[in-house]
């Protein structure tokens, strides 16, 4: 297994940071530089969606994981790998924390975590910062 974390402080309060990421994820927000998601049900455990990368193709997704205004993942399921995807969102003193965490597993996942890994979580902090910056847009 190979995995990776950024994490991010905001000032906004979990719940305008949380409804943004909801929003997001649902495909009633879009902006430069995030993916672009299509539900196919309800946002709950179990739907699965369309996710496309900006200048990337389109994979299947499916909800993992949802406990609102605190986490949710979701797992691709790509060429004999499991790649997770989660958000957790937490209380700080002045605002909110968000890590965001990719996980590689499967066979070969040790061999292809390093390479592949930093490819897909590369702009993980940057897009933290367009997520806080869309979060506090939907709030004002």
């Amino acid at each position: 297994m190979w995995t990776t974390a950024v994490t991010a402080d905001t000032d906004l309060p979990r719940a305008a940071v949380w409804a943004a990421l909801e929003a997001l994820h649902r495909g009633e927000l879009s902006y430069p530089g995030a993916d672009v998601f299509e539900l196919h049900g309800p946002f709950a455990v179990g739907t699965e969606l369309d996710v496309t990368p900006e200048g990337q193709d389109t994979f299947r997704s499916v909800i993992i994981e949802l406990v609102r205004g605190e986490r949710y993942a979701d797992r691709t399921e790509y060429e004999g790998l499991s790649l997770l995807f989660r958000h957790t969102l937490a209380d700080t003193p002045t605002g909110t924390r968000v890590t965001h965490e990719l996980e590689i597993d499967g066979a070969g996942a040790d061999e292809v975590g390093p390479e592949l890994g930093p490819q897909i979580s590369g702009d993980f902090g940057a897009a933290l910062e367009a997520l806080f910056r869309e979060a506090a847009r939907m709030t004002a």
